[in-house]
């Protein structure tokens, strides 16, 4: 009997767990929501008393399991199994987030950081077709990423390394939530892409019902940006270029630097689809070094909301392992 493995994807809403085979099939998933009252104090035992709870829901055991893997937000300590500065969890200090788990559950954790963690689901069993290079992007409200070069996850020397969301792709342009300005966060994540929209409203005299809806004090979303593009509303157009110039952009710099197999793009705005990848690919092809154009593809992400937990199983799989 082949051990199986847990997988927790910890988010500001809501907590995901599964049990996974060591194939990384899903066999049991559920949620709960994230209690972040009380400066987060309660998010931990909730998530150990619902493990609890559904290993005797189905008759197992803690010797069923071979590891847990966890995707956290903030700043993740893997020596110490700590995450502190997750704000969206009301975190503020350090947290003993592994010390908890295994002394209650008795199954060793391993914790990462959840865009690292959500790559490593893809690079397994996504898009990334277990490749040993591999580079996910993510754009929801903003833009993160993780690496992994050479079968490896690539964290640097204080845990920045993938930072994607903060290559700056426009000197000069908006600012971000991290101090600087031009990062890709603020023109290609969900709310970056409403920023570019409203600009280039200002300056733009044509024909258009995107310019319409923005003039009229109406909101906007980056959905509505997108499917207004897909009608040729020349303004919408115009802004899914430049979304896709910047990001394409990018993508060029990931390629030039790593030559991963893939580049795989999820998250919310990447709904858009092939519409919006196949403009991102002209303008990688146009900014990568041959070579890089040749043999690093651009692919959508295949697992959708389960690459958090997929990936922590196969986090949990392969620290077992060494």
């Amino acid at each position: 009997m082949y051990k199986k493995f847990i997988g927790i994807d910890l988010g500001g809403t809501s907590v995901k767990l599964a049990i996974l085979t060591a194939e990384g099939d899903i066999q049991q998933k559920w949620s709960i929501p994230t209690n972040i009252n009380d400066e987060g104090c309660h998010i931990v035992p909730d998530i150990i008393a619902s493990i609890k709870h559904h290993l005797d829901l189905y008759q197992m055991s803690s010797g069923d399991f071979q590891g847990i893997g966890m995707g956290s937000p903030g700043a993740v300590n893997r020596e110490e199994g700590t995450v502190e500065g997750a704000f969206n969890l009301n975190w503020k200090t350090a947290q003993p987030v592994r010390e908890a788990i295994e002394r209650e559950i008795g199954v060793p954790i391993y914790i990462d950081n959840d865009a690292n963690v959500a790559a490593l689901g893809e690079k397994w069993r996504g898009a990334g077709a277990d490749d040993r290079d591999v580079v996910f992007v993510t754009l929801g409200t903003g833009v993160g990423g993780g690496i992994i070069a050479e079968g490896n996850l690539i964290h640097g020397t204080a845990g920045s390394g993938g930072e994607i969301g903060h290559m700056t792709v426009d000197p000069g342009g908006f600012e971000c939530t991290c101090g600087k300005k031009g990062c890709l966060e603020t023109v290609a994540s969900a709310t970056g892409v409403v920023k570019l929209a409203r600009k280039h409203a200002e300056e733009y005299a044509g024909n258009s019902q995107l310019k319409f809806i923005i003039d009229d004090g109406q909101e906007i979303t980056s959905k509505m940006i997108f499917d207004l593009a897909k009608q040729d509303d020349e303004l919408a157009v115009l802004v899914v270029d430049k979304f896709a110039y910047y990001l394409g952009l990018a993508c060029s710099h990931i390629g030039n630097l790593l030559n991963p197999a893939y580049i795989v793009i999820g998250g919310g705005v990447s709904a858009a689809g092939e519409y919006l990848l196949d403009q991102v690919r002209t303008y990688f092809a146009d900014f990568s070094f041959p070579n890089v154009k040749k043999t690093t593809h651009i692919k959508l992400a295949a697992l959708g909301n389960d690459a958090g937990i997929v990936g922590a199983a196969y986090l949990a799989l392969t620290e077992t392992g060494k």
